[in-house]
């Protein structure tokens, strides 16, 4: 048995596209968390050539069988300890587990697989810090499965986050009917948004992405950070994160000594939850890019984000200033505009009612973001 890191990059391969973006497509229509699971399980099973896929959930300290598809039955509805569950030291470490050969592994579990067709496994958890679920696959022969279908597998689990948060949501103010039906139009305009979003950022990335490979990295990292922003608003009962709680939770997604090479100051400023992900979404576009294009791509290379609000005007304005140095020269802007730019020039221009300029200065880009103060942007009390 052998563990692999989530974040790492695991060879180039077929993306399986057409059934990962039907998989999306289908996933906009579900509203439950075993809706999710259903979509999951078959999709998988499908893009990986399997015999047979689990859906497994943590629940306390118990993996929770919730669904599968098999050709023949495995442990659905069954809770298991984490310690004695492959799916839930997968769950508790945030790492791949692959097993070419199941009774060849002494580490494995044999009396649990002996009633089971499976004879060789991967498991992959559903968002790789602080994972809630895990997707299982299985063969009936010994199988090592190649760098393509682990890529595919943590793909899968990547996309799965988004919509997973979104049902745990849905069933969480479904319980809470007593307090009004204001709660439910609110969770269909919240999954709504959600999905558009994933539905936004699929067609945007196949749009400027050059090969199904490129498609894939980008994709994934796109999918995490929006998983990213709805697992920093779970945490807060979907309350107003901070602008540098916002930021910390971004710089999460990327390699451990980023956040050294950042320089940020401001005051308190809150979001709504809907702008809060948008917020998230155009920070994590400006590090993607600085770390494949600007500062973040040299060692010496540093990011100032500054922000204040001026209080003598009447609502209060937020001028906000990301600063890249130290990395290369830049000689103009991008021939053209892809889902990145377009969402922190624009879109978080348009939902904060304000304006943005980027500019490619020679020296490092410079995004000024100028909005007055809303609803949806206040002072943190």
């Amino acid at each position: 048995m052998r563990e692999l890191d989530v974040n790492h990059s695991i060879g180039d391969a077929e993306t399986g596209l057409t059934t990962l973006i039907e998989m999306i497509e289908t996933l906009s229509a579900t509203r439950t968390i075993n809706e999710v699971a259903d979509v999951v399980r078959g999709a998988a099973r499908r893009i990986l050539d399997a015999d047979g896929v689990a859906f497994v959930m943590r629940d306390k300290d118990l993996c929770w069988y919730v669904d599968e598809d098999a050709i023949g039955p495995l442990w659905k509805g069954k809770r298991f300890p984490m310690d004695q569950c492959v799916a839930g030291r997968v769950m508790k470490s945030g790492r791949v587990v692959v097993c070419p050969d199941i009774y060849a592994d002494p580490d494995m579990p044999h009396d649990a697989y002996r009633p089971t067709f499976v004879k060789s496994l991967a498991i992959a958890p559903v968002r790789p810090r602080d994972p809630i679920a895990a997707i299982a696959v299985y063969w009936a022969r010994p199988y090592d499965p190649p760098p393509e279908v682990l890529r595919k597998l943590q793909v899968v689990a990547r996309a799965t986050a988004s919509a997973l948060e979104s049902g745990r949501l849905n069933d969480y103010l479904a319980a809470s009917l007593e307090h009004g039906h204001f709660l439910l139009r609110e969770l269909d305009h919240r999954v709504k948004n959600t999905l558009a979003i994933v539905q936004s950022i699929t067609r945007q990335t196949l749009r400027t992405t050059p090969s199904p490979e490129a498609f894939a990295d980008v994709f994934e990292s796109r999918i995490l950070a929006l998983s990213q922003a709805h697992e920093l608003l779970t945490r807060r009962a979907w309350g107003r994160p901070q602008l540098e709680e916002i930021l910390q939770r971004t710089l999460a997604t990327f390699a451990d000594d980023v956040a050294g090479r950042f320089e940020v100051q401001g005051p308190a400023v809150a979001f709504s939850a809907e702008t809060a992900v948008s917020v998230h979404m155009a920070i994590h576009e400006l590090i993607a890019n600085a770390a494949r294009h600007g500062a973040l791509s040299t060692p010496q290379g540093r990011v100032a984000i500054e922000w204040n609000v001026d209080k003598a005007t009447a609502p209060g304005l937020l001028t906000l200033i990301w600063r890249e140095q130290g990395g290369p020269a830049l000689s103009g802007p991008p021939t053209r505009n892809g889902f990145g730019s377009k969402m922190v020039h624009q879109g978080l221009a348009r939902d904060l009612g304000g304006q943005a300029v980027l500019d490619f200065a020679p020296t490092g880009l410079v995004f000024t973001l100028r909005a007055p103060l809303s609803e949806r942007m206040s002072l943190a009390a």
